[in-house]
């Protein structure tokens, strides 16, 4: 009989070691899948910056030769208004002579589709 309860004995203390074997590697892949998932966040952010810099060089560039653009049409268009405006002053007192005169001297005529019905 003591030699069954020292086998016994010898089992229970197997089975104890195996789970803690077990309860060990347990331990170690769960630290394992933390280091990996922190490793791969690492590099999905590193990932994300760079393409996020890239992005921002790109616009960057883009934006500026639309700067450039919208300064150059502003530009333009200034030099416009104001020869339209030098314009306007120089044949202003022209116009406003012709359009006296076209109101002022009323020449009465028949309308060419009048029909003289008697």
């Amino acid at each position: 009989m003591a030699s069954q309860s020292q086998g016994i004995q010898q089992l229970l203390q197997a089975e104890k070691r195996a789970a803690e074997k077990v309860a060990d590697a347990r331990k170690r892949k769960a630290r394992r899948l933390k280091q990996a998932k922190e490793e791969a966040q690492m590099e999905v952010e590193l990932y994300r910056r760079e393409r996020e810099q890239e992005f921002q060089s790109k616009q960057q560039a883009a934006m500026g030769s639309q700067g450039n653009l919208s300064a150059e049409v502003e530009q333009a268009t200034r030099r416009q208004v104001q020869g339209m405006q030098s314009s306007q002053q120089r044949n202003r007192e022209r116009v406003l002579a012709q359009l006296l005169g076209m109101v002022c001297e009323v020449k009465p005529q028949v309308h060419p589709n009048y029909r003289i019905t008697a």
